[in-house]
């Protein structure tokens, strides 16, 4: 319980740091008009229904075991990590799309999350219909996402020489302790991390390859939009896979799964911004 309770404060603290941070870059006008453009329905959709099927025949077709393929589901139920405002920053996307979806799919999460994982976890091997309690989820989720950016975005508006000279020392302070919440739940996970296998992480990567070509196509025109949706239709929302882990499986290997391969995602969302930076900066040249 106190390792858990270390995980928790350091990914709260880094997550709301990171999020005002990025609500102090931006105006609400920026925000709002992002989210006018077309095709929000669209990856609404992917997120919601695509993703989750991709994921639950990925795990039939691969013959995993049925604690793994349960966490790999409620990860696939749970999109747009909160990371995706950070990657897209690094990445040089559109920020405030990337916002704004952010600050968006936690309060579409509440209702469609539990539907999702009610149609898809019994088709699992031993995973009977489950209930989540959506109360919980969705103050989690406010406070923790919401909250921080709007509070952002506030002071943005209130004062913006004050966000400008917090601005810099926020990030930093938040990215070093998001590494070190991650080092430190790598590190107190690991044998059970080890447990998982090779073939669900290769399940998951291949999968969340898909996803980010298939988010990348419904980002429209713009460069930087596409780079928004595709990293946010690959990358999950581990804070409520694990909080629906623990509330309906907790003690077993699904917890693992869902760390392991949640791990494995914001891997990949580095790889393809690394490579994004390095191709712009090539071009630049």
């Amino acid at each position: 319980m106190e390792t858990e309770n270390i995980v928790r404060l350091l990914t709260i603290g880094s997550l709301a740091g990171l999020l005002a941070a990025v609500g102090m870059r931006l105006t609400v006008r920026q925000v709002v008009n992002a989210l006018r453009r077309g095709g929000l329905g669209l990856v609404v959709g992917a997120n919601f229904v695509v993703v989750p099927i991709l994921v639950l025949a990925a795990t039939k077709l691969s013959g995993l075991e049925s604690e793994v393929s349960i966490g790999m589901i409620l990860l696939a139920a749970a999109p747009f990590a909160p990371v995706v405002p950070v990657f897209a920053r690094l990445a040089r996307a559109d920020l405030a799309l990337a916002a704004g979806l952010t600050a968006l799919f936690p309060l579409l999460s509440v209702c469609l999350t539990p539907l999702v994982c009610e149609l898809t976890l019994p088709r699992v091997a031993h995973a009977a219909s489950v209930r989540f309690n959506v109360s919980e989820a969705l103050l989690i989720l406010v406070a923790t996402i919401v909250l921080p950016l709007g509070l952002g975005l506030a002071v943005r508006h209130v004062s913006p020489p004050f966000a400008r000279r917090v601005l810099r020392p926020m990030e930093v302070f938040s990215e070093a302790t998001g590494a070190a919440s991650l080092a430190f739940v790598t590190a107190t996970e690991w044998r059970s991390i080890l447990t998982v296998g090779w073939r669900p992480l290769l399940t998951m990567a291949i999968v969340s390859e898909i996803c980010l070509v298939l988010g990348y196509s419904l980002g429209g025109p713009d460069l930087g939009a596409r780079r928004v949706t595709g990293l946010g239709t690959s990358n999950r929302n581990i804070a409520l896979a694990l909080l629906m882990a623990l509330q309906a499986f907790g003690g077993t290997s699904v917890v693992s799964a869902v760390v392991a391969n949640g791990l494995l995602l914001i891997l990949l969302g580095l790889v393809h911004v690394a490579f994004w930076r390095f191709k712009g900066q090539r071009a630049s040249e």
